[in-house]
């Protein structure tokens, strides 16, 4: 198969999905909408979930695990939650197979197999676990609850795209119950923090903290908080989200404690969730024509070693330095990969870790060797030096930091760059169409006038800025006064 990638100017869309396949990360599947996850788009996400339960255990959550079916009348509790995820539900009717009479080899639906209840494939837990949460909390002393899960879920989507969109997707979820409402508000802007600090320290991905108009809000919450990402080609990507739910859930399931005055009380609630969908971004965010561009903070592979040789008595050579490299790459945790294999030659392995975006490379001969220097090249630039191997894990160290905060800032500067103030409909529509980007404007407030700009031009409102500076201002589309500018953007 061809590594050549389609350039971004040419077809940004088949420019993404090039990069996905040729770079290993995912393929399709047999299952319409459906991904396959390879070894190093899963090494990728590993990292990725490995650090973001570090951090949800850093700040007291603890991991647990919930039934993938969802009984239809738990599904309906919560109306507004039922109804928004209502088209996206696949149903399990039946539980048993048998052989087809009229068609040999042939299996079909057991007629007598249909179960007393429909079973909802979970499209977001909230149902069973506010269910479940019913039994768990009698009073105070049971709260709070701070549970996470890691787990699939299925959304039945039309039009899928490798990470972006997909009918199945892996993902975490945290469910927590408060006593409180002041504690629940608390812990929804906390996980919101927990987000934005991976997705730029780790991600090197700049976002954007606010809350979601009503109208964009999650089903069932009283308040959606989230974090907004920029991609390449201009368009908004939806990072992260934390859902402020107030008591509807505790309500709808009839979840109550008793307080320190002997008082019953429903619990308020929150949920918050990453998925796969941040290797979409990731990809978007960074990557170029040659291939993929990785942070080292997550990357599966930092740095990789390639001997340059000619006959094979030089080889036991370079592998006897290589080995003392790898030893101290180790010491200090960096993880590599020494590529000795002789099926291909080293320019093919040059293309092919550049199209897989490891962050550094390394190239060692015997010349080298004599002169005790390597040469290293950087993914992210390009830029290629000749180092001494004398401490050259601390120098590898050091320059994956730089690598990562180099990273960060392009796209920081890229962010900063495409966020643009209009202040006239003319003027937003243009800018739409020629620059796109965020665009921070004003808008009067109503669902009627949010809808109508999205009819009008596919641009939604992203976020209203957490600490949004307070301006009076007139509405782009209406005229109607405004208080404050909102970011709108065309979005995946």
């Amino acid at each position: 198969m061809s590594k050549v990638l389609t350039s971004r100017s040419e077809d940004y869309s088949q420019w993404y999905n090039d990069l996905v396949i040729k770079g290993e990360l995912a393929d399709y599947s047999a299952v319409r909408g459906c991904m396959v996850i390879k070894p190093y788009g899963f090494a990728l996400w590993e990292n990725m979930r490995d650090q973001l339960d570090k951090m949800f255990k850093a700040t007291g959550h603890v991991n647990a695990y919930f039934p993938l079916f969802v009984p239809k009348s738990l599904f309906e509790a919560e109306e507004k939650n039922a109804e928004g995820f209502a088209k996206e539900c696949a149903i399990v009717t039946h539980y048993r197979l048998k052989a087809d009479p009229n068609n040999k080899g042939k299996l079909m639906v057991d007629p007598e197999a249909k179960l007393e209840e429909e079973l909802v494939v979970r499209p977001t837990s909230e149902a069973i676990i506010w269910n479940t949460y019913k039994n768990w909390i009698q009073s105070y002393r049971d709260l709070p609850i701070l549970v996470n899960q890691w787990a699939n879920v299925v959304r039945w989507e039309m039009r899928t795209r490798l990470f972006l969109r997909t009918a199945e997707f892996l993902w975490q979820e945290g469910h927590t119950a408060h006593a409180t409402k002041e504690e629940a508000i608390e812990e929804t802007t906390k996980m919101l923090d927990v987000y934005a600090e991976f997705v730029e320290h780790y991600m090197a991905v700049p976002v954007v903290k606010g809350v979601k108009t009503e109208s964009e809000r999650f089903a069932g919450a009283e308040d959606t908080y989230c974090i907004e990402a920029l991609m390449q080609d201009g368009k908004a990507l939806q990072a992260g989200t934390s859902h402020f739910l107030g008591q509807n859930f505790a309500k709808a399931f009839e979840v109550q404690y008793l307080t320190k005055e002997n008082k019953q009380e429903y619990v308020w609630a929150t949920s918050w969730g990453v998925s796969t969908r941040l290797i979409g971004a990731l990809i978007m965010a960074h990557s170029d024509d040659q291939g993929l561009i990785l942070p080292p903070r997550i990357a599966p592979t930092q740095v990789v070693i390639v001997p340059i040789y000619k006959g094979e008595e030089s080889k036991p050579v370079i592998d006897g330095k290589v080995k003392e490299i790898t030893q101290s790459l180790s010491a200090l945790g960096i993880r590599h990969k020494y590529d000795n294999s002789d099926q291909v030659r080293p320019g093919w392995k040059f293309a092919e870790y550049e199209l897989k975006g490891i962050p550094v490379r390394i190239a060692l001969g015997l010349r080298d060797l004599e002169n005790n220097v390597v040469e290293i090249a950087r993914r992210d630039t390009g830029e290629k030096t000749t180092v001494s191997i004398d401490n050259l894990a601390n120098h590898i160290s050091q320059l994956l930091e730089e690598i990562q905060q180099s990273i960060f800032e392009k796209a920081l500067s890229f962010r900063n760059n495409n966020i643009r103030k209009v202040d006239t409909w003319d003027e937003f529509v243009q800018t739409l169409d020629e620059k796109a980007g965020f665009i921070s404007a004003h808008w009067d407030g109503t669902s009627e006038t949010e809808e109508k700009i999205k009819e009008k031009t596919k641009a939604t409102i992203r976020c209203i800025p957490l600490n949004n500076t307070q301006e009076e201002g007139k509405c782009i589309l209406t005229g109607n006064p405004s208080k404050q500018r909102v970011l709108f953007a065309r979005a995946y």
